[in-house]
């Protein structure tokens, strides 16, 4: 472990790296790299002697917030009762980021050569990569926190609070490593424990119902939906990173219906995307101003984008087998409104904006996901998984558990999360509506405040 320590608006902060092997089934060497990972632990003044707590955030493929200012928000809240350890997830932030080079790299280490390079005279295959990016999901990062928990806290267990996939990952820390937990917060973030159809399905549903809130608050909207959809089918329209925008890409947008903190901000962006005809030549075109938001919403970090789906494989033991088979773009084929030849003017049938739902195109039209699109496809057929949930050893959990479930989530369906509450022994949950997926964020440190009384209870 290596740490730097300075002092932030009067809290101390320790940064600390840690080196964790790429796969924790296999000893590090040969075919088998050190990565490092990153964690950013906060103590509030006079809080040296508190519980630690760290926090898994959502995604996948997200880093740990860097917040101006740690007294604010649901973190000045946990700073009451906890060191707070903001851990950035294997291939997020600090620790050992993806991208399309870095996976190159990765591959090279693991084929044994002291340094990659004299080892491989070809070029990584899709298969590698695939392999290389299967490593980070739920499984290798609870690894990962209990290499990082025994550093910091040696034998004393910690709790967890898990938003989103955070939760995802809580699920699997109690399924694999409990006796590393004092307590479990999730924040929309209880996992099904289902196939990735019935998951999907749900989520389509619920996205569904989203767009309908949406369009009954701003009804006009409806229309500059299908007017830029259609534009973007018949007129080659570019993002600041210089790909064409494709209707498909931008119905991403949808992703704010999701969010407390951005359902209204997206009517904001649909106000005013044209350019005046006089200023375009008398052609009807996209603003560049609308078109730079648009690319700041439907870009993504790509391990976001190759994990989507592949967070679900084989999840369970009783899912043992089976791979994911791109669920999205199969499942959209049949839906009305989110059926990707659908005639956007077509007023018979609805045209729903989406929401995580990632189908092959993607993958050839951003620049950052294109690079590992084989490596997706072979992801999305990968069926040798080791399960990240276990429901026979969550029955017998004893680690108390408090989750927010929220009625509305757009991303974790309801009666998936109470159907996975129940399988959790001791499993409390808080079931609302005032919040939509973000309500941890959005809150401040209300939900949180909630959910740790709970755990206390």
């Amino acid at each position: 472990m290596r740490t730097t320590t300075y002092i932030q608006h009067s809290c101390t902060v320790h940064e600390h790296r840690f080196d964790v092997p790429l796969d924790h089934a296999l000893p590090v060497g040969g075919g088998n790299p050190a990565i490092e990972v990153f964690a950013r632990e906060i103590i509030r003044p006079g809080g040296e002697a508190l519980p630690h707590l760290v926090f898994m955030q959502g995604g996948p493929g997200g880093r740990s917030p860097r917040p101006g200012d740690f007294r604010d928000d649901w973190i000045g809240r946990a700073l009451r009762d906890y060191r707070v350890v903001l851990l950035d997830q294997r291939g997020t932030g600090q620790s050992t980021r993806l991208d399309a080079a870095a996976v190159d790299a990765l591959v090279l280490l693991s084929r044994g050569g002291r340094d990659g390079a004299a080892a491989a005279p070809v070029g990584p295959t899709d298969r590698e990569r695939a392999r290389v990016l299967s490593l980070f999901r739920q499984d290798q990062i609870v690894r990962d926190a209990e290499l990082v928990r025994r550093e910091l806290a040696g034998d004393r267990p910690w709790t967890s609070l898990g938003q989103s996939f955070g939760g995802f990952i809580n699920t699997c820390y109690l399924s694999l490593a409990p006796e590393g937990l004092a307590g479990v917060v999730c924040t929309g973030g209880l996992p099904g424990l289902a196939p990735i159809d019935t998951i999907y399905r749900l989520t389509y549903e619920r996205t569904a119902a989203r767009n309908r809130a949406y369009l009954a608050r701003h009804p006009a909207d409806e229309r500059t939906i299908r007017e830029v959809a259609a534009h973007l089918r018949d007129t080659e329209e570019f993002l600041p990173t210089g790909e064409r925008l494709s209707a498909a890409r931008f119905r991403m947008i949808g992703m704010g219906l999701g969010m407390t903190t951005r359902f209204d901000v997206l009517h904001y962006l649909l106000e005013g995307p044209w350019v005046r005809p006089a200023v375009s030549g008398g052609r009807r075109r996209l603003s560049s101003e609308f078109l730079r938001e648009v690319g700041a919403l439907v870009s993504m970090e790509p391990l976001y984008g190759v994990l989507q789906e592949f967070i679900y494989a084989g999840a369970t033991p009783q899912l043992a087998g089976r791979a994911t088979d791109w669920a999205a773009e199969r499942l959209a084929a049949d839906l009305p409104g989110f059926r990707a030849d659908a005639d956007p003017l077509d007023s018979a049938e609805p045209y729903w904006l989406t929401g995580e739902h990632m189908p092959r195109a993607f993958f050839r039209e951003d620049p950052a996901l294109a690079p590992l699109a084989g490596a997706t496809d072979e992801l999305a057929h990968m069926t040798g998984v080791p399960p990240v949930y276990l429901p026979d050893v969550l029955r017998d959990a004893s680690v108390p558990v408090a989750a927010a479930v929220y009625v509305d989530d757009m991303f974790v369906p309801l009666e998936l999360s109470l159907d996975t509450a129940a399988t959790i022994r001791g499993a409390r949950t808080w079931v609302t509506n005032e919040y939509q997926h973000d309500g941890l964020r959005a809150s401040g440190g209300a939900v949180l405040d909630h959910l740790l009384a709970l755990l206390e209870d």
